[in-house]
């Protein structure tokens, strides 16, 4: 077989030879939208991240059978061509559970006990000048009892739960936006949010969701509310979440995805300069045991398709 990987850079240099025994993989770190014809027009299999397939690139493809999505998400490839081409297309799901829960955390826990900002300080001599044996600059608070809101109660808002559980947090599970019924163990959204001490975003982006935490919505938060984004970019009016920002009606913020990435420079995220907020570069997803898992998991995708099992399946 022929395997190509489109965008290998995102799997970070982890061990690709669980591939290697299905037949010769030609890897790519990066390819544009321009490449992707020349590259795939033999292939049996493609292995893509971010990279977009569509119908015109199937059609000078005859060969190609299978689509490996290298995340759990398949929005980059029009799976309507893909069914009608005869290409299965299979994701991995819940690889990154483990790692994104401790990127949460990570950003959560930075915000709370303000540890970059007393680095910062200690980096800059403020230690050393202290009159006392610490520094005391900075306010530092504990998870424990804090209202935990999560919105996006999936395999990872159910982790994460157990996580601020495990902290003493009082978890609150907020139910979907503008739905007329509130289920059993949550609590409606907006009034999630006027009791949140935190708010943890886990849901997907979809229409629904899309600028769900906007002008109006992060209204509703306390102003001592810290809010955490390692879901998608788009549910979150970016603009808005700036304005808060910088206006203290919001405590802080931990964000590790934007509405348009590679990051744009014009992104209010990127232009905002207070400490207030953490942003990461979307690598909540990327620790190394979270990479070979994603790897892991296309290899049995491929044996399953070749030897006719059960696959993850999309088409």
């Amino acid at each position: 077989m022929i395997i190509v990987v489109l965008d290998a850079a995102t799997l970070a240099g982890v061990d690709l030879s669980p591939l290697m025994k299905f037949g010769t993989v030609t890897t790519y770190d990066h390819t544009t939208a321009e490449q992707v014809h020349h590259r795939i027009q033999d292939a049996n299999v493609v292995i893509s991240n971010k990279v977009q397939l569509n119908e015109s690139h199937f059609v000078q493809a005859p060969k190609l059978k299978l689509i490996c999505v290298a995340a759990t998400g398949t929005n980059n490839i029009d799976l309507a061509a893909a069914r009608a081409a005869g290409i299965a297309v299979t994701n991995v799901a819940g690889y990154s559970t483990p790692s994104v829960v401790q990127h949460t955390f990570t950003l959560l826990g930075n915000l709370m006990t303000n540890i970059h900002r007393y680095a910062e300080d200690c980096r800059n001599g403020a230690w050393q000048q202290s009159p006392m044996f610490c520094r005391l600059d900075h306010s530092i608070n504990e998870i424990a009892n804090k209202r935990f809101v999560i919105v996006g109660y999936g395999n990872l808002g159910q982790a994460v739960a157990n996580v601020a559980e495990a902290f003493g947090a009082q978890v609150i599970i907020a139910e979907r936006p503008n739905s007329k019924e509130v289920r059993r163990g949550r609590m409606a959204f907006e009034e999630a949010l006027e009791v949140a001490d935190i708010v943890s975003i886990h849901c997907p982006l979809t229409p629904q969701t899309e600028n769900v935490f906007n002008a109006d919505t992060l209204a509703l938060l306390p102003k001592h509310a810290i809010l955490i984004n390692t879901a998608r970019g788009g549910i979150v009016d970016e603009h808005a979440l700036a304005q808060a920002l910088k206006s203290n009606q919001l405590a802080a913020a931990g964000v590790d995805v934007l509405s348009s990435e590679p990051a744009q420079p014009d992104n209010p995220l990127i232009q905002y300069r207070g400490d207030n907020l953490l942003l990461t570069p979307h690598t909540a997803w990327a620790s190394k045991e979270s990479i070979g898992r994603l790897v892991a998991g296309i290899a049995e995708n491929i044996d399953s398709y070749l030897n006719g099992g059960q696959t993850n399946r999309v088409v």
